[in-house]
């Protein structure tokens, strides 16, 4: 929450007005976000049962998606209601897990985009780059990171309270020192944004210049412009209301009314940025149709293979 008055400044309508948008905006991402989440844990594991780097990835991303949309229901139940003293141990550990789940979900698009972008501008490194084996070693890699930097840092700055209080909305004033939002904006947002721009560009003008137009590059080209919607369009907007909250508690923009749009602004992308859990959908989705033609190939080859044998032996 942002407050009921902060300097003279009322957020009475933008905190009235979020209790009720939130669960709007919060509900049809959960039901949606889980569903098609487990289902994309029980294909990659079930069904395709093929584990290559691709669904790899995809299981992390999926596992990361769903540690996102564990904490949601409590973050709605806190919205509207305080809660005791006694949970605030708990409260540190939602507020990590949601955390680990959104940067560990832009690290793992990051890691896909880049891996993407070494099997097909870099052919013959990516024999010795890119491995089942490599892939898990990365998102193993990509849980500790975010495990290791975002869980200590979250409890260091939730403000004490010995009073009730609203979980997922009582950060302290050390929470928007320049250190942490620097490191955030850059390293959280920043420089996983850039890799995953350059890589996806690179990636697609290498496949037009080879002037390939099978299914399995149509496909490719499907999956880079769905990881980058699932990273741009969620998480931009919420770095960005990041950024200008940072430069309010700077006392830089100090206009009663821009605070207020800007508590809004960034309140609305916070619960926006969780979509990422149903566009990463559309990743799973060309991922598994990528893998089924795949295999298909395969087996239409070996059976090529058999009947030529049998019809040389024939002769």
């Amino acid at each position: 929450m942002s407050g009921i008055m902060t300097s003279n400044c009322s957020f009475e309508e933008v905190d009235h007005l979020m209790r009720y948008l939130e669960l709007v905006i919060y509900m049809p991402i959960f039901l949606l976000g889980l569903l098609l989440n487990v289902a994309a844990l029980l294909v990659f594991c079930f069904f395709l049962r093929k584990w290559t780097e691709s669904t790899i990835y995809m299981t992390s991303l999926a596992l990361m998606d769903l540690l996102l949309l564990f904490p949601l229901p409590f973050k709605m139940h806190a919205t509207n209601h305080l809660w005791p003293v006694e949970l605030q141990t708990l409260c540190s550990v939602l507020e990590s897990l949601y955390f680990v789940g959104i940067y560990g979900s832009i690290y793992t698009i990051m890691c896909i985009a880049v891996d993407r972008w070494v099997a097909i501008c870099h052919p013959f490194k990516a024999k010795q780059l890119r491995s089942p084996k490599a892939a898990r070693v990365t998102c193993v890699g990509v849980w500790a990171l975010v495990l290791a930097v975002i869980s200590p840092t979250t409890y260091r700055f939730r403000q004490d309270s010995d009073r009730d209080f609203h979980c997922f909305h009582s950060f302290s004033q050390k929470g928007w020192s320049p250190p942490l939002i620097i490191s955030l904006e850059v390293f959280g947002f920043l420089l996983p944004a850039l890799v995953l721009i350059y890589c996806s560009a690179q990636t697609i003008w290498a496949l037009r210049q080879s002037g390939q137009r099978s299914a399995q590059s149509r496909a490719c080209v499907k999956i880079i412009y769905s990881g980058l919607s699932a990273f741009l369009l969620p998480f931009t907007p919420s770095h960005l209301g990041i950024l200008l909250q940072f430069l309010v508690h700077q006392g830089v923009i100090q206009d009663c009314g821009a605070k207020t749009r800007i508590s809004l602004f960034i309140q609305v992308a916070m619960c926006l940025s969780n979509i990422t859990c149903c566009l990463d959908a559309l990743c799973y989705y060309f991922i598994a149709h990528e893998v089924r033609s795949t295999k298909h190939s395969f087996r239409m080859s070996v059976m090529s293979q058999r009947r030529a044998t049998n019809s040389t032996s024939e002769v």
